[in-house]
Formats: C-alpha cells, structure tokens, sequence
C-alpha cells in the first residue's frame, strides 16, 4: 500500500511516499515542491497543481494524508497555506484517493510518541524509522514523510477497529 503524506505550503510543498507491506514501512520517494515567489498566487497554484500531478502520476497512490492548516500568529501565512492545502487536495481527489487531515501534534506524537516534538526529533525518528542514515532536504521533507507514517498507523488501526 502506497502511502502519500504532504506538508503543504505556497512557496515549498513537501511530500513523501512510504510503502506499508506486512507491517513494514519503507520509503519509496519524497521532495520539496517549490513555486516561484515572485509569481502570482493563482499562478503558484497552478504550478502546485501541476507539480503534484506529476507525484501522482510516478506513483500508484492508495492513500493520502496531509496536515491540518494550522493558525498560529501569521494569518497571511496560514491563508498562503490553506490556500495550497485545497489545490493539493482537490488534485488527490480527482484520482479517487481519500484525503485523511492531521494535526501537527497527532503527527509527532505517532511519529515520536511526544505531541511537542521538535523539527529535529521528528526528521530523526523519521529517518531512524525509515532505515534511513538521514532524510535529505528541508523540514517539510521529514513532516510529509512522518504525516504517510502517522496515516499507516492510523488506517492500520481503523482497519483492525480500534478507536483513534
């Protein structure tokens, strides 16, 4: 079962796809998709689009999950970012694939068993998890690899009809 996990953003939208196989979960792939700043928004929408896509189209997603916009004291930013949240969702949805949403704090505390987790814990665990030596690229990279991570535990448990 692949897995698509997406840290969504207007400048850099990370993603990461995990395989979930006999209670193993591997790393198939995972990125940064950046738009140009100097562009319109609509144009960086578009351009999100099209890049995410290309994701789907490389790979045989079975599932997908992103994380909850969340506001913290930046609005502008927040907008920026639901903003994207919607493209990269609509566009996963035209495929027939369900959209699963997360809190930050749901994530870590899966991904680390501590909901206050730092960006450093996270990319670590991440890659130790992974049987990676590292996970390459910016933070998103990590967070979209860790939200895949958090939805397989979370489907796994739903499927065995355990509650959240």
């Amino acid at each position: 079962m692949f897995v698509l996990g997406i840290d969504p953003g207007l400048t850099r939208t990370g993603y990461g796809i995990v395989d979930s196989s006999r209670g193993v979960i591997t790393a198939v792939t995972a990125g940064v998709i950046r738009t140009d700043p100097v562009a319109t928004v609509a144009e960086r929408l578009v351009e999100l689009q099209q890049d995410m896509i290309g994701v789907l189209d490389d790979h045989p997603i079975d599932m997908a999950a992103i994380e909850q916009v969340f506001v913290n004291r930046n609005r502008g930013t927040a907008m920026a970012v639901a903003r994207a949240s919607g493209v990269i969702m609509a566009t996963i949805a035209t495929r027939g694939i369900a959209v699963a949403e997360y809190s930050p704090s749901q994530v870590k505390l899966a991904v680390t068993g501590a909901g206050d987790a730092d960006k450093q814990q996270i990319a670590a665990v991440v890659a130790m998890r992974l049987g990676l030596a590292k996970v390459d690229g910016p933070a998103d990279v990590a967070d979209a690899l860790g939200i895949a991570m958090c939805h397989v535990q979370h489907a796994g448990a739903a499927s065995m009809g355990s509650v959240r």
